[in-house]
């Protein structure tokens, strides 16, 4: 055995069991995990010496050295291409490196003064060679000891503990002594304090002064006795969002303990949401516990908050990982359960296999169903009073038909459960336009975050978010990778460019040839020219009829990739190339590439060209034979194979340019050249099967037996051993290439839970002071909990408004009359616009004309608007500025009619 977790136990249970595990050889890691009402507890004792492998589960940090002094301490600089994430104290390792080659001798040496882009080496590197060029600095994950304390040494010297909210920096030493008051409460009177009872409160208090007293140097000064009572009332409760934040919290420990992954909670974690009340004092009366699904909850937070979360009105965006969390949760805690509440959930997708690892309503014979359908049918089996309904619609712009103004306006509260930025700022942008509260959440490995969106009390969503993910230059993915994740985007750019685009493409110019060829001779374009050399490739020049004819297509893939274009390369620029100002071309952080030479010896090479062959015969819809990835058939017919010897091209421009976005080198006679290719479609067309098509493939990267992983990692591996990058497993280039979200049951159900404890807090009506948002990441572990920022108010004269506000016009002004609306606030309207067209704008005379129009013609006419049946009003945007010409941000305009 490796861990244990004990919940509900009493102390002398705990303490008894605790020593046993601590003196085992090894340890036996031991986890107490307590929930009472709206405080939890969890002490961790992994015993004397726990051994962690790895503190964060990141990757190893990595740099491309630029330079390396011969000095004591040396410096080393590393290229802008990415920040160093070295901290001071870290051990690193260099490969690579020319000229100072003593380096590479794999020894670890410690890094200090670590800077953005350079660190000092702790080492005197005066006698060794003068570093030339290369270089591959590594960070070593260093194994770190941590010495637990038993629990019974722990409860008498808890040393730190772990803080989530800073708001509350003096409240875990007071948990720390209730949970111990607690037990000797129960010791004490054979029972937990019953909600309604003043009685037992009083009691419990009494206990907790009493242990105070007698705790010496932990002896507190002050005893909040709010708190005290809030926790005696909930001492019999167990809710659920606080269980399902827990158990996250406790699942990742267990993890911890048996692989040494990650930093173990080290070793008291108390944390309470006392927020979450409502702010009107509880009768006793509401909060007798009754025999109900509900009871212990309404013990907490009183009947009527029960009945507001039973007949509310709640979206659900998504059905995922954090869907299915967020239904269970929903269903346990009693909301929408009425006949006049409603949960409507919605995801136009389908359960797949990957899916079964973390979105745990679904199962195996779910697979290929609706998600919503199939969560929602597991939540009504959790309680059957649950009113959901599922929808398969993708909340959008192209479904706003089925998610109108009458549909928002019946909702009382979104749940986001979304994987994807763009889908949150529309359904953000959804909630600002109908002022619907906003839970929003999200998740990537063992971190995760929450938001609480409120209307006029907070910022949406889309006031604040992420810098764009940093992508690599085209110049840099297409011919200068230095790492594998270059070489997995393009990898999967040609997965798609030769099995999806150039299919798609050729079928496009078979159902209708005149209209591409007019199509493409119009266009004249070196874009143009490209899509017609795709099309000739598949239908002419590598036309395939049998199976062979793929494999020699995949035979040529190979040579055209991995060896022709690197021997055009370095042809184009030899390794002691230089750049106009004297630098080696080949400098970091570029990579000197080296072309392969095929052998059918080599597994991976045939594991690669069999991959290509079967994707290549699935297009053209040929029959696949049971040798296909026989490797001893495969080289039979490999060897049989020649192929002409590379003859280098004069004149060949190689994009270097990192500013480039198009890689497209336009020819000087376009016309002419498109001309000869639909000349030789035109000749071939008529020696094609009647009804002829291709067949597409769209890249799927969770069915195993489907070998579009198997092509993309065989790519990306060969041009991998080009540049002399490492090489990756399946695995994990189906992570990298499939753009996989890791999402793990763990972190999804601490979301969860934190979300579901600020849902309270939504349908008691808080002020903002009382809302969190918060931010964890179970891997250190840290837990960090802050007040929601308040929108940002802009202001006019004695007029002030958010994003929150709308300005409403009650009646169909003419355009003139709606300037005048806008003059009467001190503003001058100088540009109106509706959707995508501009209604009016004072630099244009003819503009002019239109003043004596109704706004509601203009935008029927100009914007081509058309209004729903359902709709009683459209939107315009205005631009203003003030007497002194300074723009000012209005609100958006509704004009109803």
């Amino acid at each position: 055995m490796q861990a244990v977790v004990f919940t509900n136990s009493s102390l002398e249970q705990a303490i008894t069991y605790n020593n046993f595990c601590h003196s085992q050889t090894p340890p036996i890691a031991f986890i107490k995990a307590d929930i009472h009402g709206l405080f939890g507890s969890v002490f961790c004792d992994f015993g004397p010496e726990f051994k962690v492998l790895d503190v964060d589960g990141e990757d190893p940090h990595t740099g491309i050295v630029a330079s390396i002094s011969n000095d004591n301490p040396a410096l080393v600089s590393c290229v802008d291409d990415e920040r160093l994430e070295f901290q001071d104290g870290d051990l690193v390792v260099f490969s690579e490196v020319h000229g100072m080659s003593e380096l590479n001798d794999g020894k670890p040496r410690k890094v200090k003064n670590c800077r953005a882009y350079s660190f000092c080496l702790e080492e005197d590197t005066s006698s060794f060679g003068a570093y030339e060029k290369g270089g591959i600095v590594t960070q070593v994950k260093q194994t770190k000891i941590l010495n637990f304390k038993s629990l019974s040494e722990a409860l008498k010297s808890p040393g730190d503990f772990l803080l989530s909210d800073f708001s509350k920096f003096d409240r875990p030493p007071l948990l720390h002594l209730a949970f111990q008051a607690l037990d000797i409460y129960q010791r004490e009177f054979g029972s937990l304090p019953a909600p309604d009872s003043d009685k037992d409160a009083k009691g419990f208090i009494d206990i907790a002064r009493r242990l105070n007293a007698n705790s010496g140097e932990n002896k507190l000064d002050t005893i909040d006795e709010s708190v005290l009572k809030h926790f005696a009332r909930g001492a019999r409760s167990v809710l659920n969002p606080m269980a399902a934040m827990f158990g996250g919290i406790v699942g990742q420990e267990v993890v911890k303990a048996c692989s040494g992954k990650f930093h173990p909670l080290f070793q008291f974690f108390y944390f309470d949401s006392l927020e979450s009340l409502p702010v009107d004092q509880l009768k006793e009366q509401n909060l007798t516990q009754s025999n109900n699904r509900y009871g212990a909850q309404v013990s907490v937070f009183g009947h009527q908050i029960q009945e507001k979360m039973a007949d509310a009105k709640v979206l659900v965006v998504g059905a995922g990982a954090l869907g299915c969390e967020f239904l269970k949760n929903l269903a346990l805690m009693g909301v929408a359960s009425s006949s006049k509440g409603k949960l409507i959930i919605t995801d136009d997708d389908v359960i797949e296999k990957s899916n079964l690892s973390r979105q745990f309503l679904f199962r195996d014979w779910n697979i290929g169903q609706a998600k919503s359908t199939v969560a929602a049918a597991a939540a009504t089996a959790i309680n059957p009073n649950f009113n959901v309904h599922a929808l398969q619609n993708r909340v959008s712009p192209e479904t706003e038909m089925v998610f109108d103004d009458e549909f928002w306006e019946n909702i009382d509260i979104v749940i986001n459960a979304l994987d994807n930025v763009n889908a949150r700022l529309y359904v953000d942008s959804r909630c600002v336009y109908f002022q619907k509260p906003l839970l929003e959440s999200g998740t990537l490995g063992t971190k995760c975050n929450t938001q609480v969106v409120i209307p006029h009390l907070t910022e949406n969503y889309g006031a604040s978010r992420d810098p764009p993910e940093k992508q690599a230059p085209m110049c840099t993915v297409h011919s200068f990778p230095h790492n594998i994740h270059h070489c997995l985007t393009w990898a999967r750019s040609e997965f798609e460019g030769l099995l999806e685009k150039a299919p798609t493409e050729a079928n496009t110019f078979l159902s209708k040839p005149e209209e591409y060829k007019a199509s493409m001779r119009s266009s004249g374009d070196a874009q143009s020219r490209e899509s017609l050399e795709r099309v000739v490739e598949c239908l002419v020049t590598e036309k395939c009829v049998t199976f062979e004819d793929c494999i020699l297509w995949a035979r040529k893939r190979f040579e055209d990739y991995f060896s022709n274009r690197v021997r055009q390369l370095i042809y184009s620029f030899p390794e002691d190339s230089r750049t106009s100002t004297g630098a080696l071309f080949w400098s970091a952080p570029k990579r000197f590439p080296r072309p392969l030479d095929f052998t059918s010896q080599d597994p991976s090479f045939i594991s690669f060209i069999a991959s290509a062959a079967i994707l290549r015969a699935e297009t053209y819809n040929i029959n696949i034979p049971d040798w296909a990835t026989n490797p001893r058939r495969l080289a039979e017919v490999l060897d049989r194979i020649e192929l002409p010897p590379f003859q280098p091209r004069q004149g060949v421009k190689i994009v270097t340019d990192e500013k480039a976005t198009n890689l497209t080198t336009p020819a000087s006679d376009e016309s002419t050249i498109i001309d000869q290719l639909i000349k030789s479609l035109d000749n071939e067309i008529c020696n094609l099967p009647p009804g002829f098509q291709m067949n597409p493939i769209h890249f799927e990267k969770d069915d195993d037996a489907n070998f579009h992983m198997d092509f993309i990692t065989g790519l990306a591996n060969m041009r991998a051993r080009n540049y002399g990058i490492p090489e990756v497993d399946k695995l994990k280039a189906k992570f990298i290439a499939g753009r996989i979200i890791p999402a793990i049951a763990t972190s999804t159900a601490l979301a969860t839970g934190l979300v579901c404890l600020e849902l309270y807090k939504v349908f008691a009506k808080h002020g903002v002071e009382k809302y969190r948002n918060s931010f964890a990441n179970l891997s250190l572990p840290l837990f960090s909990m802050a007040e929601p920022v308040p929108p940002k108010v802009f202001k006019h004269g004695n007029q002030s408004w958010s994003v929150w506000d709308r300005w409403i016009i009650s009646e169909n002004l003419s355009l003139s009359e709606l300037l005048q609306w806008f003059q009467a606030k001190g503003l001058k309207a100088y540009s109106i616009s509706c959707g995508q067209s501009m209604l009016y704008n004072n630099i244009f005379p003819k503009h002019k004309d239109r003043l004596n129009r109704k706004v509601l013609d203009l935008a029927k006419e100009i914007s081509k608007l058309e209004i729903p049946p359902t709709r009683h009003h459209f939107d315009i945007v205005v631009a203003c500025e003030d007497d002194e010409r300074n723009d000012v941000d209005v609100p958006l305009v509704s004009i109803c009619f």
